[in-house]
Parts: C-alpha cells; sequence; structure tokens
C-alpha cells in the first residue's frame, strides 16, 4: 500500500518469518535486518478446539529496503562437508552479504550457493526464496 510517498507493507505468515533488509547508507548503517515473526501454525486446515487467527504486522518501509519471503527449503537442505543443514543462520548471513545486488544476480548467488552445498545430496524439501526491493 503506498499513500504520499509512503509504503506500507501488511505481513501474516505461518511458520517463516520476513526478513527486512536495510541498507540506509546515510547513516553509514548496513544490513541491518529486521525479523518479522511469524505465527507458529500451519495455513491448511487442521483440527483445533480453539480457532486460532494469524497475527498481521503493518510494516512502514523506506526506501531501499529489501524484503524476504521464504519456504524453510533452503535452510533445512542437508550438505557442506558434514552433510548437516545450512542453517537460519548461514541463510540470514547470505541474504545480507547478497542484498545490495540487483535481483537477477540474488537469485544465480542463491541458486549456485544451494547447489554446491547440496553436492550429491537428495534435496529434501521445496525451495522457495522471494526477495523485493522498494
Amino acid at each position: 500500500n503506498k499513500h504520499k510517498g509512503v509504503v506500507k507493507l501488511q505481513y501474516a505468515g505461518a511458520y517463516n518469518p520476513l526478513y527486512i533488509i536495510r541498507n540506509d547508507k546515510s547513516a553509514q548503517i548496513s544490513d541491518d535486518i529486521e525479523i518479522i515473526k511469524a505465527d507458529r501454525q500451519p495455513v491448511g486446515y487442521y483440527e483445533v478446539k480453539v480457532e486460532q487467527s494469524f497475527t498481521n504486522h503493518d510494516i512502514e518501509l523506506q526506501k531501499g529496503d529489501t524484503v524476504y519471503i521464504f519456504s524453510d527449503g533452503y535452510q533445512d537442505q542437508f550438505g557442506g562437508p558434514k552433510g548437516k543443514k545450512f542453517s537460519r543462520s548461514q541463510f540470514r548471513e547470505l541474504l545480507c552479504s547478497v542484498q545490495d545486488k540487483s535481483m537477477s544476480e540474488q537469485h544465480d548467488i542463491l541458486n549456485k550457493t544451494i547447489e554446491k552445498w547440496k553436492g550429491s545430496e537428495e534435496q529434501v524439501d521445496d525451495i522457495l526464496v522471494i526477495g523485493m526491493r522498494f
């Protein structure tokens, strides 16, 4: 939602958070990541006694912000020298390291990185990463 130059984003998530990476060059601060937590419940149907709704987050974005939403597939992929998961922290570090590049370059780097990490391991889950720059 954009009104009078202010961009507002609404986010409600299931299990996986939303990442906002701010690169405020004027303040000499780079790669400041904000994590908007998701609810710990699935999107699809499941039996519960009490109906639970999702938390709706209203976020004001700044020019140059890069926003990422993703499935858990990238961080849960086994591989590397010890056959371990890629990990959340390593995934965050990767996103911070590429966020200043074009979306096309980010796509290529993310693909190459996970393929190298995976090596001969089988892909264990869907892998989805969506990035948007404002």
